[in-house]
């Protein structure tokens, strides 16, 4: 990873995060025990504090940034998919921001709430708890179900458990140059599935 300090303040990863080497790591970050920060993840603590508390994750391409002064936060097992932007925002505990989405400065995304893939959440709108959110600019779309918070908190387990993963067996090797046979599959937990095909199958 590159991980650089700015005027004598540099990152903090604990020990048991994983951290991809291709993302970049700049200034007041602070990333807490058992977080995944994914390959290209920008995490820009040059203006403000950016946090990663316990058991959260921020995926590929994903960019946290803040005003001068101000704190960005993923609470505990928070869960921010590929390519979104958290700006000066606070994403409460078992929260998920879906992919490419936008939260803004003085947001907050409450605790076991899903912020849509696409979704603009323009600054200081709060999220109520358990509620999903769509649409540019977002709006409150309805309540969450229970099987709804199960699935979201199985899929951020899984990303833990990827952090485990990644630190004991990702290594950087030479692509082979064709398919051996009997290609080994990764094993994954069959039961974790896109939340369509859960719904679909009740």
């Amino acid at each position: 990873m590159k991980v650089y300090q700015i005027d004598g303040v540099t990152p903090v990863i604990d020990p048991t995060a994983y951290v991809h080497p291709t993302a970049v790591l700049i200034g007041d970050v602070i990333i807490g025990p058992r977080c995944y920060v994914g390959p290209a993840a920008c995490l820009r603590g040059d203006f403000g504090r950016l946090i990663l508390k316990e058991g959260a994750n921020i995926q590929d391409t994903c960019v946290m940034h803040g005003f001068p002064n101000s704190d960005t936060v993923v609470e505990e097992d928070g869960h921010i998919g590929h390519g979104a932007v958290l700006h000066g925002c606070t994403v409460k505990k078992n929260a998920l921001v879906g992919m490419n989405a936008v939260v803004m400065d003085g947001a907050v995304v409450g605790e076991s709430a899903i912020v849509a893939a696409m979704a603009f959440v323009k600054a200081k709108f709060e999220v109520p708890d358990r509620t999903l959110v769509a649409g540019s600019p977002a709006r409150i779309i309805r309540e969450l179900s229970d099987k709804e918070i199960e699935w979201k908190s199985q899929g951020t387990a899984q990303y833990q458990d990827l952090a485990v993963r990644s630190l004991s067996t990702m290594k950087e090797v030479d692509a082979l140059t064709s398919v051996e046979p009997d290609r080994k599959r990764l094993v994954i937990d069959e039961n974790v599935k896109p939340l369509y095909q859960m719904k679909e199958e009740n």
